[in-house]
């Protein structure tokens, strides 16, 4: 087997017009391979195999197999064969169909990036873009699981983006982020538009849900919901959402609570986010200028009114925790399972037991405030119950410590000692007499000499 090094050699010899013998003299090759090089018979780098390709006779089969549906599992492909007398493995099928390139590009599955994308105008002030990221592994503090969520709101004029994280991606958790990311971003656009989430529409039809179309009325936006695999319609909010995932998330410390994370990701937009420069009509301008100048609407002075729930689990101080600060309730609920209510606009919370009974009632603090939220019959009936406990339960046992038996103990082994002592005559046994006389006779007669 010659290398292309050679074969191009050859081939120049031959242009100079050399013959195949003296060819052959000079490379110290055999005529004949030298002829079949020249011809194209033999490529160089190729070698022909010594026994005979076992797969020749399937090349057919799986040609037209794959040209018909292109998406056919190979694994299915391979017992297909295996009925026709297939003798190989499955990874030696999946081997020939890639170095072979038997399985067709699907033209109607293309990616995006093959296929020819229609642009798309985003006036100012037109449309906000909306999607959920998923962000696996949280700090186990913020107890959220496996995955926390965070929904992205951008400008798809002007690509300025803002971003709330929430344990849940319910229909109350979504409204909630709808109001503060869009008062984030300083105000509202002409519409609103979401993938088929079905939090906001049928994901079937893409029509709007009826408990959806209250809160798009409230803030007098229109909802536009994207077709079918056509996701790159709100690429917009689709590049941030890997921003965030990427250049935020990614280095996010295991030790910060869900309210500092917030804050990180607030100044991580307008510091990283808002100073990105965008082409405009009068040159290079940055996302804040551009953002800036969008015409957009001042939001309502309250939330729309959705019921928001969280379940918390409370501490032994009868305390739950809350957005960022602590509030009471009876001490009968410590380390209790309980429901945190509240409806979005309003400046209370409630606390709801298992049962369903609203056990309390507090205003609602600043978000991240740090702050212990008390009611004077929780703080008085807590203090009780903890007084009540320490006096009465005693102090608790040391793993190393001396513990005699004490008046009752003493008491129960006297009367054992009593009882031991005075034996019953039923049960006790008439003790054996022996006759030492007998014993006497025998010493007596050993010692007397014969």
């Amino acid at each position: 087997m010659l290398t292309w090094e050679d074969d191009l050699e050859i081939h120049a010899l031959h242009k100079r017009g050399w013959s195949i013998s003296a060819i052959a003299r000079h490379t110290g090759r055999n005529r004949r391979t030298v002829r079949n090089y020249l011809n194209g018979v033999t490529t160089p780098g190729a070698r022909k195999p010594a026994t005979p390709d076992s797969f020749e006779l399937f090349i057919d089969y799986v040609t037209h197999r794959l040209r018909e549906d292109p998406h056919l599992w190979a694994r299915t492909l391979c017992d297909e064969l295996e009925d026709l007398g297939y003798p190989l493995s499955y990874p030696t099928l999946t081997r020939q169909i890639r170095q072979r390139k038997l399985r067709p590009i699907c033209a109607d599955c293309a990616s995006v990036l093959d296929r020819p994308n229609a642009v798309i105008e985003h006036p100012p002030g037109g449309e906000t873009q909306w999607d959920w990221v998923d962000l696996p592994n949280p700090p186990a503090s913020w107890e959220w699981g496996s995955t926390a969520h965070l929904l992205v709101g951008s400008l798809a004029h002007s690509g300025r983006w803002r971003g709330v994280l929430a344990p849940a991606t319910t229909q109350p958790h979504l409204v909630d982020g709808l109001d503060r990311v869009s008062r984030k971003l300083g105000g509202l656009t002409r519409s609103w538009r979401f993938d088929r989430m079905a939090t906001v529409c049928h994901p079937e039809s893409g029509r709007v849900t009826a408990s959806f179309a209250g809160v798009a009325k409230h803030y007098a936006v229109a909802v536009s919901i994207c077709p079918p695999r056509s996701g790159n319609r709100k690429g917009v909010v689709e590049k941030a959402n890997h921003t965030a995932a990427q250049r935020w998330w990614r280095t996010m410390a295991d030790d910060v609570t869900v309210e500092q994370a917030q804050r990180s990701l607030d100044k991580f937009c307008s510091l990283r986010g808002d100073t990105r420069l965008r082409p405009t009509a009068d040159g290079k301008s940055s996302v804040a200028t551009v953002a800036a100048a969008e015409p957009v609407a001042a939001l309502p002075v309250a939330a729309y009114p959705a019921i928001l729930t969280e379940t918390r689990t409370v501490s032994r101080q009868a305390l739950v925790s809350y957005r960022g600060n602590r509030y009471s309730v009876p001490p009968e609920l410590a380390s209790a399972q309980v429901t945190v209510t509240r409806v979005l606009g309003s400046d209370v919370i409630d606390i709801v037991t298992t049962s369903q009974i609203t056990i309390a009632r507090h205003q609602l603090a600043a978000d991240g405030a740090g702050v212990m939220v008390r009611d004077h019959g929780h703080v008085y009936a807590l203090d009780h119950a903890a007084m009540a406990g320490a006096t009465g339960g005693g102090r608790p046992h040391r793993r190393k410590e001396r513990i005699p038996p004490g008046p009752d103990s003493l008491a129960a082994a006297e009367t054992l000692r009593r009882n031991n002592s005075q034996p019953d005559t039923v049960s006790t046994p008439v003790p054996t007499v022996i006759d030492l006389s007998a014993y006497e006779r025998a010493a007596h007669g050993r010692n007397t000499l014969s």
